[in-house]
C-alpha cells in the first residue's frame, strides 16, 4: 500500500512527532535566511547608492559625521543583543532593518576603494564560501561547541591587532589579519548555524520564535559581512 502523508493514523506518534520538529525546524531555518538575505541586499544597495552620491560621500566621510555611520551600526548590535528578549518583536525588526541600513552607509567606501567587478567577484565567492559552511553547520552530527571559545579568542585577537594596526599600518599585519579573519568567520558561519538550528527546540511562542530567528539572521549576517571584508582585503582590485 502506497504511504500517504495526509493519514497521521500511518506513522507511530514518535514519527509523527519527528516529521513535524523537522517542518518546523526547516521553516524556522528559512525565516534566519530570508532576514539575513533582506538584511545583505538592503545594505548592498545603501552602499551603492551613497557611493554614487558625491554629496552622500562629502556630507559623510568628509565631516566628524563619518564616525558616527561607523560607530551607530556598533551600538544598534550591543542594543539589540542586550534588550531583544524586553522590546516587542515588530520594534526588534525596525532596529534589524535600521541597522542593515546604517551599514550600507558605512561600507559605501568598499565601492570607492575597490573596482565594482572586484566587489562583484569578491561577494559572490562569499556566498559561496558561506553557503558551504552554512549548510555544514546545519547537515553535520559532529558537535562545534568546541570550536566556541577557540573563534572566539580568533575574534578578539583581530579585533585587537586591527586595533593596533590603525597606529602601525602595516601591509604585513593587515595581510594575516584578513587571512585569520577568513579563518575565523569560516569557521563561525559553521558554529553559529549549528547553534541557531540547536536554539529552535528552546522557542515555546509566536513572539519568541519572531526574536530567536531575527538574532539568528543578525549572527550570520555579521558573519557573511566579516568574511565578505576579509576577502575583499585579500582579493579585491583598489582602483588606481
Amino acid at each position: 500500500m502506497a504511504y500517504d502523508p495526509f493519514k497521521p493514523s500511518t506513522m507511530s506518534g514518535s514519527q509523527a512527532e519527528a516529521a513535524q520538529i523537522d517542518l518546523g525546524l526547516r521553516s524556522y531555518m528559512l525565516q534566519v535566511y530570508n532576514y539575513m538575505a533582506s538584511g545583505i541586499a538592503l545594505t548592498g544597495i545603501v552602499a551603492y547608492l551613497v557611493a554614487s552620491s558625491p554629496t552622500f560621500i562629502h556630507a559623510i566621510f568628509g565631516t566628524p559625521l563619518m564616525w558616527v555611520v561607523m560607530l551607530a551600526p556598533l551600538g544598534a548590535v550591543f542594543f539589540l543583543s542586550i534588550k531583544i528578549n524586553s522590546i516587542k518583536f515588530s520594534t526588534a525588526q525596525i532596529i534589524f532593518w535600521a541597522y542593515a541600513a546604517l551599514m550600507g552607509v558605512s561600507m559605501a567606501s568598499i565601492f570607492l576603494v575597490f573596482t565594482g567587478t572586484s566587489v562583484a567577484r569578491v561577494f559572490f565567492i562569499t556566498a559561496g564560501m558561506f553557503g558551504a559552511m552554512s549548510l555544514y553547520g546545519y547537515t553535520t552530527k559532529r558537535d562545534l561547541s568546541a570550536f566556541g571559545s577557540f573563534l572566539f579568542m580568533g575574534l578578539i585577537g583581530i579585533v585587537l591587532a586591527s586595533v593596533v594596526n590603525i597606529f602601525l599600518a602595516s601591509t604585513a599585519l593587515q595581510f594575516a589579519i584578513s587571512v585569520i579573519g577568513v579563518l575565523v568567520f569560516t569557521g563561525l558561519t559553521a558554529y553559529d548555524t549549528q547553534r541557531i538550528k540547536e536554539l529552535y527546540n528552546s522557542i515555546d511562542d509566536s513572539e519568541v520564535y519572531g526574536k530567536k530567528a531575527l538574532m539568528g539572521a543578525l549572527t550570520l549576517y555579521l558573519d557573511f559581512i566579516n568574511l565578505f571584508i576579509m576577502l575583499m582585503q585579500l582579493l579585491g582590485n583598489r582602483r588606481d
